[in-house]
């Protein structure tokens, strides 16, 4: 198409000056497969060595899955292999968000930039608010764990709406398939994660109330398929992305198409 072929001639030559040129393919999958393989260690950990100790609650009854603040942040060497995913991940994911803000200005209506760029802001907050939720823990510092935890929910939540809302509605570019397939699953995970959010606030509030078995364990499954379906959300970026290189350079971060 005439106005995408237009679109691709803009990014056709590689700065000289270029620091580093990564496919972005190959970034996206390493920057979800870092905290993934990171939380599945952590949960699979605590239960195999520390389950008593993770799966206890004020209620005293069984329970068979820990929370995630339990199963992250409580005990060794679980701490330190989330933490250190979270600090590998940093860097690459405030590159994605530069990298979104470049997209959308390329993509959208020119009026829908000021949106572009609160949906790039939510994106920031929300990976510093991981940041300090992971490493000032529940057990070690509960006033600011809970605060970056709250905060990184509420921004991670209007994020993936938002960013959804801008590519569906907002767009001045026909979509290419990779493009159609990661808004569609953009949707579905913002349905889904919306609904485990509200699970799991369902299941927390009875289990306070009640005490009741495997209650709390339910909540931390649905706790589970938050995190999960926010780390797929962010992982669609590799529709939205793979046929570009993420280029870091002295005039800054840029996407460019791959020779």
């Amino acid at each position: 198409m005439a106005s995408e072929a237009r679109y691709k001639l803009l990014y056709d030559d590689f700065e000289p000056s270029a620091c580093i040129n990564i496919p972005f393919g190959k970034l996206a999958w390493a920057t979800v497969a870092l905290p993934l393989l990171a939380f599945v260690f952590c949960v699979i950990y605590s239960i195999i060595y520390n389950f008593e100790s993770t799966t206890f609650s004020h209620c005293h009854v069984y329970n068979f899955l820990p929370s995630i603040s339990s199963a992250i942040g409580n005990f060794s060497p679980q701490r330190e292999v989330w933490q250190l995913a979270v600090a590998l991940h940093a860097l690459p994911r405030f590159c994605v968000a530069i990298a979104y803000l470049q997209y959308h200005r390329e993509v959208l209506f020119p009026w829908a930039f000021y949106l572009s760029s609160f949906a790039c802001f939510l994106n920031v907050v929300e990976n510093f608010a991981l940041i300090i939720l992971s490493f000032w823990t529940s057990s070690e510092n509960y006033p600011i764990h809970k605060t970056a935890f709250i905060t990184f929910i509420i921004t991670s939540e209007f994020y993936m709406m938002l960013a959804w809302a801008l590519n569906k509605r907002c767009r001045r570019h026909q979509r290419n398939l990779a493009e159609t397939k990661s808004l569609k699953w953009k949707k579905r995970l913002v349905v889904f994660n919306i609904s485990c959010i509200v699970t799991a606030t369902y299941f927390f509030i009875r289990h306070n109330m009640w005490c009741e078995k495997f209650v709390y364990s339910a909540f931390a499954f649905f706790e589970y398929m938050v995190v999960l379906s926010n780390m797929a959300f962010h992982m669609t970026a590799y529709l939205d992305f793979k046929e570009r290189n993420l280029v870091v350079s002295k005039s800054g971060v840029s996407l460019r198409y791959d020779r």
